[in-house]
């Protein structure tokens, strides 16, 4: 699995699942590292039980950091990750606001969910992510609609650090068998599209670790 390779990345989280759900989530690994786009299954608390090559290749570059990489948590990862938006063009709107969206849903589902409430506490504990979660998320989902909170079919921008690709639109589709779908799992693949016409966000410089992000969706509170 590739959040294995090199050590970098943290180990595929067990599921605790009898000896033939594992035989069948090693084979679906080689089957996924097989697929030439950036192909992850996640669980409800979209810890990532398998992601492949490819998917390790597009976040390569991320720097360490103790909660939030993409091979271990995914939704940590665009929320929180001081790179996210380095790879994740329009990371706002186009990726941070849905996965807020999934995780309300996730969290009136699972409530009582340790890990999911983690993830609570520590939005709770950045201003500017609670605001976006208690004012910004409600006025979103009604302004672009609960089809627009969807990610299979959603279009998304990435900005691939392979500069033969650079920014670069992906349609995430999401294709889980129902073996995947019994022990809570989903997997996701992001379809790389040919760039047909320049990406209108701009990647945008690194910042140190502990800067604040400002979410356009609520008022700068500084403002």
């Amino acid at each position: 699995m590739a959040h294995q390779a090199g050590g970098q990345w943290p180990a595929p989280r067990p599921v605790p699942e009898g000896c033939e759900v594992q035989a069948y989530l090693q084979d679906y690994a080689t089957l996924l590292e097989a697929v030439p786009l950036p192909s992850l299954v996640v669980d409800h608390r979209w810890n990532v039980v398998i992601a492949n090559s490819a998917f390790e290749t597009l976040f390569r570059g991320v720097r360490p950091h103790p909660t939030a990489m993409p091979g271990g948590n995914f939704l940590r990862f665009v929320l929180f990750h001081p790179d996210a938006a380095e790879i994740l063009g329009d990371h706002e709107a186009g990726w941070c606001l849905p996965m807020l969206a999934h995780f309300k849903t996730a969290v009136e589902r699972y409530g009582h969910d340790h890990e999911l409430q983690a993830v609570r506490r520590d939005i709770a504990q950045d201003p500017i992510m609670e605001a976006a979660y208690r004012q910004g998320l409600p006025h979103w989902i009604r302004a672009v609609g609960e089809a627009g909170t969807q990610l299979d079919g959603a279009v998304r921008l990435l900005l691939h650090p392979d500069p033969r690709r650079g920014p670069t639109e992906c349609r995430i589709v999401e294709e889980t068998p129902l073996t995947l779908q019994e022990i809570g799992c989903t997997r996701l693949t992001m379809v790389l599209r040919d760039a047909r016409r320049p990406a209108a966000t701009s990647r945008r410089p690194r910042r140190p670790r502990g800067a604040g992000t400002h979410l356009t969706v609520v008022p700068d509170p500084q403002g």
